[in-house]
């Protein structure tokens, strides 16, 4: 159950850091479950309320707000700060078992060399737009697609405990006092939802951390954590989806390098969460973040088509490869890693609800069956303000002579 409760807040916090402030109001719930059908792997989950609201006591403030069982991600955006494009996020953000790290060598979870670390966080975020188009209109062109800028500062601290199954030789990291700078350009981006039917997004990333104090642990301190690492990445991204037919698609090319990466900084690949994070490394059929890459390549997609008669129901076909350099001591023998994978998707015709079950299947995961890994995916989207509108409806329709019913029958 710690595991659980543990990615419910974790995952949670890859999230939140978008590289805009969101002006669509969204009141989401989402969850989502990756379970291996062999091998011992940590619990991969998340559930998180996400809300969204522009407007928040002055017109030129949004406040989002992402909850988790134990974990909460805060961002108050300013609109118009610093000029009449350049807008100012100030986020606070913390909770149980956010920096927890879990061992993964040669697809075993080493339990013995894993721990729980929990974090506060505190960011400061500009925001540039470079062509906004008239108020109250989206784009209706590929020039008018948004081009935005982000900078963000933020200190973070994080503090470590030992785990029931950690071994006694086994020394975790002292606390950990940190700050990190991000800088991006995005010209588009994908919304935070579980199944987008149109996204356009190119982008490019510098992420830098560095660490107060930091010191050897583990056995024997046999490993450390990097007083500075330097990470670049970019993303290309299209969706697309043709509503006569009921296809959809979506595909995506991710790159990346860690420059002095530790266990903490490098980057994380493998599993089936879309929403584990603002950049999830996704190759299905294998553990949630089974392998930790210094330099990688990804390519992945998604097709969908419709199940005739039933529209709201759809077969999903997914597909990854990654090349990848590992961080030393935590090599694989294979560079190259392939999965491939299947689902239904149901959508309700107001778009209230989506779920998604699918299977993956890794070709080179290694497991105590040999080559060759699996597993099934269960992801939920429910749009709770959809739902309020519709309750709305409802009682617009039918509330009024309800009640007069059932006072005439306690009348009577």
């Amino acid at each position: 159950m710690r595991n659980g409760l543990l990615l419910l807040g974790l995952l949670l916090a890859g999230l939140c850091g978008r590289a805009q402030i969101d002006p669509v109001s969204r009141k989401l719930f989402q969850f989502g479950l990756n379970l291996p059908s062999e091998g011992k792997s940590p619990l991969s989950a998340y559930a998180f309320y996400y809300d969204n609201h522009p407007g928040f006591l002055r017109t030129n403030l949004t406040l989002r707000l992402a909850v988790a069982p134990v974990y909460l991600d805060s961002e108050l955006g300013i609109r118009g700060a610093l000029g009449e494009q350049t807008d100012v996020g100030i986020g606070v953000a913390g909770g149980g078992f956010a920096d927890s790290y879990f061992e993964i060598r040669d697809g075993r979870h080493l339990e013995s060399e894993s721990f729980t670390g929990h974090a506060a966080d505190f960011s400061l975020s500009l925001y540039h737009l470079f062509n906004p188009t008239p108020e109250g209109r989206g784009p209706e062109s590929l020039a008018e697609v948004p081009l935005q800028a982000l900078l963000r500062v933020s200190p973070h601290y994080s503090w470590f405990i030992r785990d029931k199954e950690t071994a006694p030789n086994f020394s975790v990291p002292a606390d950990l006092g940190a700050f990190s700078v991000r800088a991006g350009l995005r010209w588009g981006g994908r919304e935070p939802l579980l199944v987008s039917d149109r996204a356009v997004e190119l982008s490019v990333w510098y992420e830098g951390q560095f660490r107060a104090n930091p010191e050897e642990y583990g056995l024997g301190g046999d490993r450390a954590i990097r007083d500075a690492s330097h990470l670049v990445w970019s993303r290309a991204l299209l969706a697309y989806s043709f509503t006569n037919t009921h296809q959809t698609f979506e595909l995506s090319l991710t790159g990346g390098a860690a420059f002095d990466a530790d266990r903490f900084s490098a980057f994380r690949v493998g599993g089936a969460l879309p929403l584990a994070g603002e950049f999830p490394l996704m190759v299905p059929g294998y553990y949630f973040q089974e392998f930790s890459a210094r330099r990688f390549g990804l390519a992945a997609g998604t097709y969908m088509i419709g199940v005739p008669p039933f529209e709201s129901w759809s077969l999903v076909f997914t597909g990854a490869v990654a090349r990848m350099d590992y961080l030393p001591g935590l090599d694989f023998d294979r560079n190259w890693l392939t999965g491939l994978g299947g689902g239904l998707v149901y959508r309700s015709p107001s778009g209230t609800w989506q779920f998604v079950g699918g299977y993956g299947h890794g070709f080179q995961g290694k497991r105590s069956s040999g080559r060759g890994s699996n597993a099934v995916s269960v992801l939920v989207q429910a749009d709770m303000e959809q739902t309020s509108r519709q309750l709305q409806r409802v009682w617009q329709r039918v509330g009024p002579p309800t009640l007069q019913g059932l006072q005439g029958l306690f009348r009577r």
